[in-house]
């Protein structure tokens, strides 16, 4: 059977219009596929950049916070010594009324105190800088209202030790580069799929009416409609293709490299800060049998004092030691509590 002929008018015509719809759908990209996968990457990698600001949030609220607990801790050793020199400078004092001492004993226990009483003040000073340092890093107004309930009493300093040698996986950074690794690995098969062909499916219909008197126009129309395949496929590039691959597989390289210079920095971080802790920890340790010496040696002092054996420079001296020792016990606290984060972001135990 024949098909019908349609009579087709060439040559100008006065009125036309026409109709069309194309369509075309990818069947086959390599580049395109690849896309896909990196999106997953992608995302992967946009959580984990996540994680590592909360976790450096994490370690800088928590400094901050053990900072100020350390200055209330202080400050209350400095008001428990302030108490008791007071004591003994009140007693000297009615004792120097008496005739019983000199009054340069109670000028030296004067000095003292005085100072004791303005070490005190510059530390309660410190300690709003330290609230307002607390709340910088914790996101708040710095004028808003902040009590802090715990005590040091509550922080637990004691850790375990790792046995596991492969702990630097749970490291977000080692899995930040690890990301890298693969987002370089898909640019190096985006590369090779540029060598690939592409293959599309196209399709369209259309319509055109046409006629020299407009109130016909629409009485005739002339359909067409086709189907085919789009195929592009790369032969010569000028070797653009061929340096861009080669680039990128040296990409790969170097960060394979810098995950596995890396994990090596891990394990030496993990090593210092376990050393730095434990050195800290002893320090620790060490001043808190320095205090008890130095208050018992006091205690000696004045007892010795009391009883006409010994002497206000005795006293004034067994004093400034407590002082020296008080300080010094604060600042191995301190050093222990922000060894103590060091290392545990070292073992990747902040979440």
């Amino acid at each position: 059977m024949k098909a019908p002929l349609v009579a087709f008018p060439f040559g100008a015509v006065k009125y036309n219009n026409t109709y069309s719809l194309q369509m075309t759908q990818l069947l086959f990209s390599g580049t395109f596929i690849v896309g896909l996968q990196a999106v997953k990457t992608f995302r992967e990698l946009s959580e984990r950049s996540l994680v590592r600001s909360k976790i450096e949030t994490s370690v800088n609220v928590t400094k901050a916070y053990y900072r100020a607990l350390v200055s209330n801790e202080q400050i209350g050793l400095l008001d428990a010594n302030i108490a008791q020199l007071k004591q003994t400078l009140d007693q000297t004092t009615q004792q120097n009324k008496q005739g019983f001492v000199e009054k340069i004993d109670v000028d030296r226990l004067s000095v003292q105190y005085n100072n004791l009483v303005t070490n005190r003040d510059n530390v309660a000073r410190s300690l709003i800088l330290n609230y307002q340092m607390l709340k910088f890093q914790m996101g708040m107004p710095v004028e808003q209202e902040l009590t802090l309930t715990d005590k040091l009493s509550d922080v637990n300093i004691d850790q375990q030790v790792v046995t596991d040698t492969a702990f630097y996986h749970n490291r977000i950074e080692y899995k930040l580069l690890q990301t890298n690794v693969t987002l370089n690995e898909l640019d190096v098969k985006s590369k090779k799929a540029n060598f690939l062909p592409t293959v599309a499916l196209a399709a369209g219909i259309g319509n055109v009416f046409q006629e020299n008197q407009f109130k016909y126009l629409y009485n005739h129309n002339y359909y067409n409609s086709y189907i085919g395949l789009n195929v592009n496929i790369p032969i010569f590039t000028g070797g653009q293709h061929l340096n861009q691959l080669k680039q990128s597989q040296i990409s790969v390289y170097k960060a394979q490299n810098d995950l596995h210079n890396a994990t090596n920095g891990f394990k030496l971080q993990a090593n210092a800060a376990s050393i730095m802790f434990t050195n800290s920890i002893q320090s620790l340790n060490n001043q808190k049998r320095s205090r008890e010496l130095a208050r018992e040696v006091l205690r000696v002092a004045k007892i010795k004092y009391q009883q006409g054996v010994g002497s206000s420079i005795e006293v004034t001296q067994a004093q400034t030691e407590v002082e020296n020792a008080d300080n010094q016990y604060i600042q191995a606290l301190y050093n222990a509590l922000i060894s103590k984060v060091d290392l545990d972001k070292a073992y990747a135990r902040i979440n």
